[in-house]
């Protein structure tokens, strides 16, 4: 253990994982450094990009914000968990973004892909204003979002059949 931290169990992406964690150590360090997940992005360390958003029970969270010791005890879900095999396919909404073009640097990719997921996995009937609201915390300087957005609507529609094309305001 470490002088000024405690020893953890961290439930990640399906798997049950120790770490030595000091005790004000962020998410984001511990998912990166500690336990190699490099899906999850350091961008501005402010909360302002959305660019480290992973999943803490289910909700879109700040990794570089999000102390490690407010995940345990809690699922936490990564890029990692869309695919469990290597050889295995992408995950639905992976190909969803692959087919409407919506990466372009890619490095927005992993907070929208994960923000995307927890909108998706609500159930709800998406709209575009409604996908939109579950982006509002994830910047993207590539794409101008259109392409994210339809990404999204395609994935949504595939998994869950949810989807109203009108783009009607909830």
């Amino acid at each position: 253990m470490l002088p000024d931290g405690r020893d953890v169990t961290l439930m990640v992406n399906g798997t049950a994982t120790e770490a030595s964690v000091p005790s004000g150590e962020f998410l984001l360090d511990t998912l990166r450094n500690r336990l190699g997940l490099l899906s999850v992005k350091e961008g501005c360390q402010s909360a302002a990009c959305g660019s480290c958003t992973v999943l803490v029970d289910g909700k879109p969270r700040l990794a570089c914000i999000t102390l490690t010791l407010d995940a345990v005890g809690v699922p936490a879900r990564t890029v990692e968990s869309l695919s469990t095999d290597l050889g295995a396919a992408m995950h639905p909404l992976q190909e969803a973004f692959a087919r409407n073009y919506a990466t372009q640097c890619g490095f927005c990719a992993p907070g929208m892909l994960m923000s995307a997921l927890a909108v998706i996995e609500s159930n709800t009937e998406q709209t575009e204003a409604s996908i939109r609201r579950a982006l509002s915390g994830n910047l993207c300087r590539c794409t101008g979002y259109v392409q994210i957005v339809r990404a999204i609507a395609d994935a949504s529609e595939r998994m869950n059949g949810c989807h109203d094309q009108g783009g009607a305001e909830e």
